[in-house]
């Protein structure tokens, strides 16, 4: 994140921190709820160069979101207990969701018993292939090769590209020029350039996936949790709005079936990869709509009225950069962040 986008938000969170702000705004709204975008949960603090670190909450901080987010007067629900609320004509008690994306391994080790430990229900989206261990972790595997090179090199189109990669803050300058370079690609380059870089540098990318994403055994052992719904989160974990019509369809369609053949259960809840506006839009929604999903979650920020699309539902991350406790207050209050996607979009 920008350094000055960072101060701003951070200034931002520290005014709307102040005892009695968010409780007021939260009494004026018409939000209903909030659902919170979650990835990893890892005890250990991020090294100086993380750039996704932002992917990444302590185990306390989600214990005590949890247990502050209740103690706020929100009622922690499931997703179809969230939609029924959603449905009803008269506003019922306030309500938070709680989903987990990709299916990380240390959801199991480290979030599970907490979420269990307070009956808190919850949403886990798979991207099938990455359980598989056969899709790439392509962000997370970019951050690791950059930590550990002290230069590194980008080929395409035959052409050698070095990026010095010896401070902390050249690590970062070289992951912000490659990460966006691979967003703005079709997907079937961007996955090329990304197996050529790994390559040159010695990173065997399935490996790295099946160290970081939980196989199917273990979902299955984590799916067997009745406070535990397990949601569909495409194939290839591909930005949809970037594939073909049919393709991006197929991508949400086969990622259900394979569930079910897996679990024995078909998931009726999806979530677009990555989320925002670059990743889907009108087109998925009315594509995950088609083919009967009950509900699709974005990335874009805000909270959750009476007149949701159900197929483009917005969330708040429980964001790794602001995990101060005073900040806990502000991610519950949805309908700021529905201030701010309606000023970002």
């Amino acid at each position: 994140m920008g350094g000055l986008k960072y101060r701003l938000i951070r200034a931002a969170f520290d005014a709307l921190s102040l005892p009695g702000v968010t409780g007021l705004l939260r009494r004026a709204s018409r939000c209903r709820g909030v659902i919170f975008t979650l990835h990893r949960v890892l005890p250990e603090p991020p090294a100086a160069f993380s750039p996704n670190a932002i992917l990444q909450v302590t185990p306390d901080f989600l214990d005590y979101a949890i247990t502050r987010v209740r103690a706020l007067g929100l009622d922690i629900v499931d997703l179809d207990e969230a939609l029924r609320r959603l449905g009803e004509a008269t506003p019922g008690r306030p309500f938070a969701v709680f989903t987990f994306d990709d299916g990380y391994r240390d959801n199991r080790v480290h979030a599970l018993p907490i979420l269990q430990r307070h009956r808190c229900p919850f949403t886990l989206y798979l991207p099938t292939a990455l359980v598989d261990g056969e899709g790439e972790i392509w962000w997370q595997a970019l951050e690791d090769i950059i930590a550990r090179e002290p230069v590194v090199t980008l080929t395409a189109g035959g052409i050698d590209e070095h990026f010095d990669t010896a401070t902390v803050e050249a690590k970062q300058a070289a992951f912000d020029i490659i990460y966006w370079r691979m967003r703005k690609m079709p997907e079937s380059e961007r996955v090329k350039l990304i197996r050529t870089f790994a390559a040159f540098h010695g990173m065997d990318l399935a490996r790295h996936c099946r160290s970081l994403i939980m196989d199917w055994r273990e979902i299955a052992e984590f799916a067997a949790d009745p406070l535990c719904t397990i949601g569909a989160h495409t194939v290839r974990h591909y930005e949809l709005a970037k594939l073909p019509e049919e393709e991006a369809s197929l991508e949400m369609a086969r990622s259900r079936d394979i569930i079910a053949e897996q679990l024995g259960k078909r998931p009726e809840h999806l979530s677009f990869p990555l989320g925002g506006p670059l990743s889907a839009g009108p087109r998925e929604f009315a594509a995950a709509r088609a083919l009967g999903f009950r509900s699709a979650v974005t990335t874009r920020p805000g909270g959750l009225y009476a007149d949701a699309d159900l197929h483009a539902l917005p969330r708040v991350s429980l964001n790794g950069l602001f995990q101060a406790r005073r900040y806990v207050d502000v991610f519950a209050t949805g309908a700021v962040f529905s201030t701010l996607g309606r000023l970002g979009g």
